[in-house]
């Protein structure tokens, strides 16, 4: 295969090999014009941003699509603060989730009462096994959030383990898997079992190479790209860009090893266990796929082209523009794509 030309990146297809398919719920379409009436109500953007926002799509139900909106709103809103600013807004959303029943102060940034008004519908259906573990998973990624902006603010160049070791708090993808668990019973010592996170941070590896690849080219576009493994592998190894994505695909292809020998290698924890947890599992597998589907499907990284690019496998090189990034919440500018 030959190389592209230096104006186009070649985006290898990562889950050819991925043994869950594309699936997407029949109810979604449902779930999320209601979820998108709900995100609205906040005015979180300028009117030009909740236009670009809007091309964007999301997988799953009710629940899961507020969750995606909360995250989305929040990444926005976190990526143009400072490490202090973004840990004044961690802790209210953390505190949100902790009281949904507390009323939130005046004035307040509008991801608490977002994150209480989430999180007080989502209670009424969870389970209380879940609802532990999506609180510890969310004060993780929080903290995370916080490791990012601490990062950026000093200007730090990771090595891809540096990288690694807060992307993979900082990326959300374990507070994204707790919808598949809302329903179960899964006890702490079946859900911290060494092969059952060994599978969750093997779907959380692979999407964050997945989203790297995916949402370079934008980042690089708007200077916002330091903090992708495309990036911190071309400075580690002093590599071009096309090594770089090899080298992060060779990656991925191991950890969809390891996934898949853990996979099979899941004990037996007896009865009503079994079932759920095998629930869980695929939960996890499916998400692997609907976020390389959605990359290519949403919008956000690939305007309406990204069918064809998805087809095509190559997709121009954007040119640098300019971000102004002293707009912060209501205020933030979502840029858009086209390609």
């Amino acid at each position: 295969m030959s190389r592209p030309q230096q104006n186009e990146i070649y985006l290898p297809d990562t889950m050819a090999k991925w043994p869950w398919p594309r699936r997407i719920n029949p109810l979604y379409q449902e779930m999320k014009a209601g979820s998108d009436i709900w995100l609205k109500s906040f005015k979180p953007f300028t009117s030009e941003s909740q236009s670009i926002f809007d091309s964007c799509d999301f997988e799953h139900l009710r629940t899961a699509c507020d969750l995606m909106n909360v995250l989305f709103v929040l990444d926005e809103y976190t990526d143009v603060e400072s490490a202090p600013g973004v840990r004044e807004i961690a802790d209210i959303v953390l505190d949100a989730l902790q009281n949904p029943s507390k009323r939130r102060q005046e004035g307040e940034i509008l991801l608490g009462e977002m994150a209480r008004q989430f999180w007080e519908r989502a209670i009424q259906t969870a389970t209380v096994s879940s609802q532990k573990h999506f609180i510890e998973a969310f004060a993780s990624y929080l903290d995370g959030v916080v490791a990012h902006a601490v990062v950026r603010g000093n200007g730090t160049i990771q090595t891809f383990d540096e990288y690694l070791k807060i992307r993979r708090e900082d990326v959300g993808v374990r507070v994204t898997y707790s919808p598949f668990e809302f329903g179960l019973n899964i006890p702490d010592e079946v859900f911290y079992h060494p092969i059952i996170v060994e599978i969750s941070e093997c779907g959380v590896d692979l999407t964050i190479i997945d989203n790297d690849i995916a949402s370079y080219n934008k980042e690089q576009a708007a200077g916002d790209d330091d903090f992708n493994s495309l990036t911190i592998i071309m400075r580690q190894l002093d590599v071009d860009l096309a090594s770089a994505i090899d080298w992060v695909v060779d990656y991925h292809a191991q950890v969809q090893a390891r996934f898949l020998s853990a996979f099979r290698r899941v004990p037996s924890f007896g009865g009503e266990v079994d079932r759920d947890v095998e629930q869980y599992i695929l939960g996890i597998a499916n998400w692997i796929r609907s976020n390389h589907c959605w990359s290519f499907e949403g919008g956000r990284y690939f305007g309406r082209k990204g069918l064809e690019i998805q087809s095509t496998r190559r997709v121009p090189l954007l040119p640098k523009a300019k971000h102004d990034r002293t707009l912060k919440r209501q205020q933030v500018i979502i840029p858009a794509v086209d390609i």
